[in-house]
């Protein structure tokens, strides 16, 4: 067995480079300037299933301002990654209106492991508006959007096939489509065990 230090450097230094954008999942909404939530009300999160390794994850509220919110808050303890959203109710997440929130998808088994988070967004005073529907992304999973105004009459609606199906309450799904390893970082553990037993 031949042993190769550049090899093994450079395996580590690929390892080591894989951020949170390279693992499949990506959070869609909210995030942004422009898809917000809105405090005591039902709001959505929303994220790329269909090229998820991950079969399910914690969901966390995080601040990056500590004195609205000390550390990440876990409201869903599992949630399954083939649902692709999720309607939060008032009850989940009761945060009061600032900027700086996230949204943290985690291991289940150790929460500091992050596997995707969302861009910062804002959660608006009871009564605001809810995001334009155009404005929230449809990834390969579908989408979930509001209408309406927070505290008076609106509408939620789901769209593509996660989306319906989550509504729906189907738990058929056998979750196969998280078997897919994560493309860079299989590409580089490959890579690098082939330079090391050369």
């Amino acid at each position: 067995m031949k042993f190769s230090v550049a090899a093994l450097s450079a395996t580590l230094a690929a390892l080591a480079g894989t951020s949170l954008a390279d693992n499949g999942l990506t959070i869609l909404s909210p995030g942004g300037p422009n898809l917000w939530w809105v405090a005591e009300s039902d709001n959505v999160v929303t994220w790329t299933c269909k090229t998820s390794p991950y079969t399910n994850f914690t969901v966390l509220i995080a601040n990056s301002n500590p004195t609205i919110l000390p550390s990440p808050l876990a409201f869903l303890g599992q949630q399954e990654n083939y649902d692709c959203s999720k309607l939060i109710t008032k009850d989940q997440v009761n945060q009061p209106p600032a900027t700086g929130y996230t949204i943290q998808l985690a291991d289940v088994f150790n929460s500091s492991h992050i596997y995707a988070e969302s861009e910062p967004f804002e959660i608006k005073n009871l009564g605001s508006a809810y995001p334009a529907s155009s404005a929230t992304p449809t990834g390969a999973g579908g989408s979930m959007s509001q209408t309406g105004t927070a505290g008076a009459s609106g509408s939620q609606t789901a769209s593509g096939a996660g989306a319906t199906q989550s509504a729906q309450g189907d738990n058929s799904k056998n979750g196969a489509g998280s078997l897919v390893a994560p493309g860079g970082l299989a590409a580089a553990a490959i890579a690098g065990l082939s330079l090391l037993f050369a």
